[in-house]
């Protein structure tokens, strides 16, 4: 397991200098798994709003599951500067599975390839309904989190690369 010995919420090593000013962010949820999708939402929001920006900067998109996060992005990406995809697919015992982590995955590879925005994987894809609390907000800490420091750390580097 990737998150054993890891919590996803010690973010620090992402210490974000990014320029808050005028930034306009968006976090798409999938409702799907809504109980733990919504514990990812707090993640991401909170970190986001305690590292500086302002509520109104936020916009928050709700979706029915995984799979139609890639194409809210796509839309969403055209009046905001990076968005937090969040989600939970918990393993059953079809390939849908497979399936469906697998296309939303490229899916959102594509969009932030095409746009040039950042699109940050928040999505959950695990065995056991208990690995997807363990990770949101669980022993494991938040993935949200980790995706609002994450999305700021690569707003840091567009920035960056922007000035050369």
């Amino acid at each position: 397991m990737s998150s054993e010995g890891k919590n996803l919420s010690d973010v620090s090593v992402f210490a974000s200098q990014v320029a808050l000013t005028g930034l306009k962010i968006g976090i798409i949820q999938a409702v799907w798994n809504e109980e733990i999708t919504n514990k990812l939402h707090e993640g991401a929001e909170g970190l986001l709003i305690e590292r500086g920006l302002k509520p109104s900067q936020l916009i928050h998109v709700r979706v029915s599951g995984a799979m139609e996060l890639p194409l809210a992005a796509l839309w969403l990406l055209e009046k905001v500067d990076g968005v937090i995809v969040l989600g939970c697919v918990v393993r059953g015992g079809t390939p849908h599975f497979e399936y469906v982590c697998q296309g939303t995955t490229k899916g959102i590879i594509d969009v932030q390839l095409k746009i040039q925005k950042p699109v940050i994987y928040g999505l959950l894809t695990v065995n056991t309904e208990q690995e997807a609390w363990d990770r949101a907000g669980g022993k494991y800490g938040n993935k949200g989190r980790e995706a609002g420091a994450t999305l700021l750390q690569q707003l840091e580097v567009r920035q960056f690369v922007e000035t050369l």
